[in-house]
């Protein structure tokens, strides 16, 4: 299961780096964009009510990283199938999308 580029140590630093940081861009769109509101959206993300908050007033995730077009599309799908509109993307897709960056 070692997919092209796939690498424990890569998906360390994904995780702890930029992963946090697309999550909070995700919840900030899957609220705003979406119109979901932040008790709902805790649920459908297994989190609570005040995580949400914090990605939302940037004290988790606050290390912004510059948006590709193409980051910027994987996570608008990303919050579209938390909003249950569409399926299909993995945590593999947007570390591939992060790498082409790095």
């Amino acid at each position: 299961m070692n997919d092209a580029g796939c690498d424990i140590k890569v998906c360390d630093v994904m995780v702890r780096k930029y992963l946090p940081a697309m999550r909070a861009e995700m919840v900030l769109r899957l609220v705003q964009r979406e119109g979901i509101s932040q008790s709902d959206a805790a649920k459908r993300l297994g989190v609570s009510r005040a995580a949400v908050s914090q990605y939302l007033s940037g004290k988790r995730g606050e290390s912004r990283i510059e948006l590709s077009t193409e980051m910027s599309s994987l996570i608008d799908r990303w919050a579209l199938s938390v909003a249950g509109s569409d399926t299909g993307i993995t945590v593999c897709d947007i570390c591939r999308c992060t790498l082409k960056r790095l």
